[in-house]
């Protein structure tokens, strides 16, 4: 289906279920798509826990650009399309994320959207060779529980185990985490039934 926003259309694969344990939210990085061998590893752990599943196709790769452009940009056209979806699925308890820049608009507006955690896949904790130019930051102001899943080899490198709810590193993994993607879902699995076993949320608590 697609959403209009307010930097363009975007496009969200839906995987809907009956009476959903909750809804998983998940986006692409900067030069991929929905299709990363690690968001689908993802995405079957939490239809296999019972949850609805999204795919979002953000309004810059919908365009065939590759630059995500401004922040600010990314993470408003984020917000109308998780608006959109929560209104369809009610107040199931929203958990989103995505890899790598998906990882970092999923951080950023996880206050905002009323998720209860984020799972960051790949996040990109500095452009490669330069760690003064760490975004720690926008893991530890989340504001919410953050899983974070990142190879060992990763050139952007990796998150410190006290800079989230959870870090897991994945041996021999690069940034594409696509060495053994089984490996993401299940080091992501154990979190997201957490979730999916919590009450329903019924207002701004």
């Amino acid at each position: 289906m697609k959403v209009a926003t307010a930097h363009g259309p975007a496009e969200v694969v839906l995987d809907v279920v009956d009476d959903p344990a909750l809804l998983l939210v998940l986006t692409h990085g900067s030069n991929g798509g929905v299709e990363a061998a690690d968001l689908l590893a993802v995405r079957a752990e939490a239809l296999r826990l019972g949850g609805a599943v999204a795919r979002v196709t953000q309004p810059f790769r919908l365009a065939g650009r590759r630059a995500p452009g401004p922040a600010a940009k990314q993470d408003e056209a984020w917000l109308e399309v998780v608006a959109v979806l929560r209104k369809r699925f009610g107040d199931v308890p929203l958990v989103q994320g995505g890899r790598s820049n998906g990882a970092r608009v999923a951080c950023r507006t996880a206050a905002a959207a009323g998720a209860a955690g984020v799972v960051a896949l790949a996040f990109p904790l500095h452009p490669p060779g330069r760690p003064e130019k760490t975004r720690v930051d926008e893991l530890r102001s989340a504001g919410v529980e953050v899983v974070v899943v990142n190879g060992d080899r990763d050139p952007f490198g990796v998150p410190d185990p006290a800079d989230a709810a959870q870090v897991a590193v994945l041996p021999k993994e690069r940034h594409d985490l696509g060495k053994d993607p089984a490996a993401v879902g299940r080091a992501v699995e154990p979190w997201l039934r957490r979730w999916a076993a919590r009450p329903v949320r019924t207002g701004r608590e």
